[in-house]
């Protein structure tokens, strides 16, 4: 055995054979500089190279019976990787088969020298505490007493707009999140509330600045400097209580006395991490509170399949509102047709429009953003396709002429494929589309246009139009006097098992935004869904698709991934996942491209650690292997093994 001090250090990298600690010696230069949790710089063994790393923890000695390499640097004046942040990236790495390391690249913010000195020099005021705080809308007490045992509950929204003393209009979510981070904050304790975007994010801001010192509000997202992110983190990683709020990497976030984590709306597309391992925050932030006893909350105006799991489980414990508050949803699929220039609104819907926009503002929630954004052929109504490349056809601009959204190949000579007709024709309307055909019909409101290029957070109470896509719809002061929720029919259409479930979470949270009373339009869509949502029952829908689910063995009833290999390392692959545990199955494999396949491989929940070690152990075989080039041929493509648990792309 080697004498210590001995630093333990994971170094990063990709590499899944890498993905372990390694002992290195401290030598006596960097004795009082290596610490747990500093960054430091490690040789490698092959071509005398130096890597990144962590320095994990400190040792007293070795089990290696050879001569360690030294430490070649500590890179960072402070410990940025706090013990409670490793053990939560190492247990969210072994249960998506990932590397530890990919998780730390989520969780720790690129290094600032100038900022880590400035903040090492400065002494910040963290702002007094706030006085203790009820979380209004629900049973006295019941939502304190929760936080205070670390209990995990799921809570229904009030779906209204509400007025903050200082006149600015939210979401009752935002408020209600405020309250419960405020009296986890009065006990001298820290939360992370997670939404999903930087919208989410002001209403939640301007709702915590009413009843917290501002100093003790910490912000984490892509749109700050990185210069300020990194401050935001440092500020966390102090003694002081802090309320952080960012989007799905706030999961990950240091805090001192950690008390509440808490989710809105986890069912949104944007909370899918498309970073290795891809671990969605909703499960990270069930793991990091099994590891730190907080509260886990989680609120949603519905409820997603993979919370309503958990809810009929046990796991989480559901809390209703004291009142059932419902907009007025009225459902139009049976109702008269659209009238010529009514921009595809039914007439009584259209009529109720034409009023409200006398009176203050109205919500077109459209499907798509730009101007139209599919073709067909005319004639035989097959997609139009680039002739170049494949790519979908779409009209950018009004005037525009019709072009490739891939490749950008002008389509002015195109010619259908099947029935070789040259005149195309719109699929689908885009926003702007929309924006100037409500534009002519009203002339005299004001049009507003909200979508992924143009940011509108919130509009006044003045009549206005505002059309905006899904998840793009501003907070109006007020509310909505009328909410049309447009293109229902083309959202189902798209091929994914969540498509239901998405569309319900879409018009509910844009339902939620229309003053009391005001009119709520579902055009084009019947069923159970509309009457799902015309009833505000999503909870009830959730638990009847978790049910189909459970019956076709579908996510979430069973946990999933996909595995994407040549043909003989996909079979490998699912040989080593099928022995692993009991119960294991496989759908596929199908062909990916001309060499590479993808299989599904299902499993339960219990058999989630043994199936992610052998996947793992599989994926470390492929990295290790090596073959010889055979003289006279052309290098061999090398071989690939991709593995993600839980891909939110199966089926």
């Amino acid at each position: 055995m080697a004498a210590g001090p001995v630093a333990r250090v994971l170094v990063d990298s990709p590499l899944p054979q890498l993905d372990q600690l390694f002992d290195y010696r401290v030598p006596e230069r960097l004795v009082n500089e290596a610490k747990p949790g500093v960054r430091v710089r490690v040789p490698l063994r092959s071509g005398g190279r130096i890597a990144d790393g962590w320095l994990v923890e400190l040792a007293e000695s070795s089990e290696y019976e050879g001569r360690l390499a030294e430490l070649d640097l500590v890179v960072s004046e402070v410990p940025l990787l706090a013990p409670e942040v490793w053990a939560l990236a190492r247990a969210v790495a072994d249960r998506a088969a990932g590397n530890a390391s990919d998780v730390l690249r989520l969780a720790i913010p690129s290094r600032y020298v100038r900022v880590e000195r400035a903040w090492r020099a400065a002494e910040p005021d963290p702002g007094g505490l706030p006085a203790a705080t009820a979380v209004t809308g629900y049973e006295a007490g019941v939502v304190e007493m929760g936080i205070a045992g670390g209990e995990r509950m799921a809570l229904a929204a009030d779906p209204r707009p509400i007025k903050l003393p200082s006149g600015e209009w939210v979401g009752a979510w935002a408020v209600t999140l405020a309250e419960a981070a405020a009296a986890t904050l009065a006990a001298d304790r820290s939360s992370l509330l997670v939404v999903p975007d930087y919208r989410d994010q002001e209403q939640l801001q301007a709702s915590l600045a009413e009843i917290v010192d501002p100093r003790r509000v910490l912000r984490t997202d892509a749109r700050q400097t990185g210069g300020a992110r990194f401050r935001s983190f440092l500020d966390a990683a102090g003694d002081a209580a802090r309320i952080v709020i960012g989007n799905r990497s706030t999961v990950y976030a240091p805090a001192a006395r950690l008390g509440l984590i808490a989710l809105w709306d986890d069912g949104d597309a944007l909370m899918n991490e498309p970073l290795s391992p891809g671990a969605h925050p909703r499960d990270v932030a069930l793991i990091r509170q099994e590891q730190s006893g907080a509260a886990l909350l989680f609120l949603g105006h519905g409820r997603s399949v993979e919370v309503e799991r958990l809810v009929e489980i046990g796991w989480v414990r559901p809390v209703a509102p004291l009142r059932h508050v419902r907009p007025r949803v009225i459902p139009t699929e049976q109702q008269a047709a659209p009238e010529p220039g009514s921009a595809r609104i039914p007439s009584a819907a259209w009529r109720q429009a034409q009023e409200a926009v006398q009176q203050g503002p109205v919500l077109v929630q459209v499907a798509r953003p730009g101007h139209t954004p599919m073709l067909s052929c005319d004639r035989c109504r097959e997609p139009a396709r680039c002739a170049a490349c494949g790519g979908v056809l779409a009209v950018p601009r009004a005037g525009g002429a019709p072009r490739c959204t891939l490749c950008g190949t002008s389509a002015a000579n195109w010619r259908c494929a099947v029935c070789e007709a040259t005149k195309l024709r719109a699929v689908t309307v885009g926003a702007s589309r929309t924006a100037e055909e409500l534009g002519r019909a009203f002339p005299r409101a004001r049009v507003i246009l909200s979508d992924g290029e143009r940011t509108v957070l919130r509009v006044g109470a003045e009549p206005a139009l505002v059309v905006a896509t899904r998840g793009a719809e501003p907070v109006a002061d007020g509310g909505y006097r009328a909410v049309l929720l447009l293109d229902g029919e083309r959202m189902l259409l798209r091929e994914s098992l969540r498509v239901a479930e998405d569309c319900l979470r879409w018009w509910s949270n844009a339902a939620a935004l229309a003053a009391p009373g005001a009119p709520v339009y579902l055009v084009g869509v019947a069923g159970a869904l509309a009457q799902a949502l015309a009833g505000w029952r999503q909870l009830e829908w959730a638990g009847t698709e978790l049910a189909a689910r459970r019956a076709l063995r579908f996510p979430p009833a069973v946990r999933v991934a996909s595995v994407v290999a040549q043909h003989a390392g996909v079979e490998r692959a699912i040989a080593a996942a099928t022995a692993a545990a009991p119960g294991v199955d496989v759908l596929g494999p199908a062909p990916v491209d001309d060499e590479l396949e993808r299989a599904i491989v299902r499993f339960d929940y219990g058999a989630g650690a043994a199936v992610a070690r052998a996947l793992r152990a599989e994926m470390i075989r492929v990295a290790t292997e090596r073959r010889r080039p055979v003289a006279g041929r052309r290098p061999q493509r090398p071989r690939v093994l991709r593995v993600r648990a839980d891909d939110p792309e199966v089926p």
